[in-house]
């Protein structure tokens, strides 16, 4: 089976080059293609020898994401459905941070990219398991979500572009997530392939604190991050401060309680010696009193952690709903009393079911009712 040009790092393609006798900048002349430029075929990449490129068709696969469907919010938070080669689906959700006072320009823009078609570990709140599990995403496959997100950007009309890329960078998503379908540290070494490359300065030249790995809490996959030498930030999908609450709603703290999540997190801090984030879905009812605050705050002061509460967005056929907003103002109030550092997410993209894997369950469920014409 071919490798997809994607998955290969700048050393794999020089050693190519070289025993295809082609000049090594031949090879930087590619990776402009692939990383700045997104070409998307072989054809668009002009300077490059024809002789070249059909030697590079023929060993290497260059496979894009199609945009099945994409939704548009009026904050500007922008879900995609990518269809992949094999028929699957996967979601991306591109975020801005709010504008700046006077109308500029959001100076950063944040894309949450998914792993996995689909999930193993089935929180009771989430759509992206709801089918199960599928397959890992291969690192071009996710590498993929960042080009082809800029690549649909890139296309639109000047008038319709309200977000645009900043000075900084000539990405426009400078910030990365790694948060969407799927449980990331679950793919580890696809993820961490791809990441390399979208890190490296001759790949996506995303600087590495700029992109957060999200986790449920896989307790040894957390100490194996620990141990890489790359300055990713992390993030743990907490949900629930106490086993009682957490266990309720995430099977995976069966297997990984609080308190071997929190060892492997005191690990992660005595090699990081980095602040990490909680993100907490608030859902009503569930983990939104006010005494949840308090082993929420707890747990965080020790870890020097951040948290970052998210009111729930709903999904269809699960009962959860989000707090009323009061609710979830004092519970950031209960949280900041204790001295801990807290945001409030508010609407990013409530209208365009942007709950992780919810546009992907409904098309592959739309699809499936399709009855054959005749």
């Amino acid at each position: 089976m071919k490798r997809d040009i994607k998955s290969l790092t700048n050393e794999e393609l020089i050693a190519q080059f070289t025993l295809w006798a082609e000049p090594a900048y031949r090879v930087t002349q590619l990776l402009e293609w692939l990383y700045r430029q997104r070409a998307a075929t072989w054809d668009q990449m002009s300077n490059l020898p024809k002789s070249l490129r059909q030697k590079l068709a023929g060993e290497y696969t260059l496979n894009v994401l199609n945009l099945a469907h994409r939704q548009g919010s009026p904050d500007t938070t922008q879900k995609f459905l990518w269809k992949l080669a094999d028929g699957a689906f996967v979601e991306s959700v591109l975020i801005p941070a709010n504008p700046a006072l006077y109308g500029e320009a959001s100076d950063r823009h944040t894309l949450c990219i998914s792993t996995q078609v689909g999930c193993a570990y089935g929180c009771k709140f989430c759509a992206s398991g709801l089918d199960g599990w599928k397959r890992n995403l291969q690192p071009e496959e996710i590498i993929e979500q960042v080009l082809a997100v800029e690549r649909w950007h890139g296309h639109q009309p000047q008038e319709l572009k309200r977000i645009d890329t900043t000075p900084a960078s000539d990405r426009l998503a400078n910030n990365l997530v790694i948060m969407g379908m799927g449980e990331p540290l679950a793919n580890y070494d696809n993820l961490m392939a791809a990441l390399r490359i979208l890190n490296a300065s001759w790949g996506g030249g995303i600087g590495a604190r700029k992109i957060t790995i999200s986790t449920s809490g896989l307790a040894p996959q957390i100490r194996k991050l620990a141990e890489d030498p790359m300055q990713f930030r992390l993030a743990i999908s907490l949900h629930g401060a106490t086993d009682e609450v957490r266990g309720r709603i995430m099977p995976v703290n069966r297997k990984y309680p609080l308190a071997e999540l929190t060892a492997a997190l005191d690990y992660y801090q005595s090699r990081k010696g980095r602040m990490i984030t909680f993100e907490y879905i608030l859902i009503a009812g569930v983990n939104d009193a006010l005494d949840q605050a308090r082993p929420l705050a707890a747990l965080a002061s020790r870890l020097n952690a951040k948290v970052n509460l998210i009111p729930y967005n709903a999904v269809d056929g699960l009962s959860w709903t989000r707090p009323e907003e009061n609710i979830q103002e004092a519970f950031l109030a209960a949280l900041e009393s204790e001295g801990v550092t807290g945001t409030l997410r508010r609407e990013k993209g409530h209208d365009i079911d942007a709950a992780c894997g919810q546009l992907r369950l409904k098309t592959e469920r739309e699809l499936r009712d399709l009855k054959p014409l005749g």
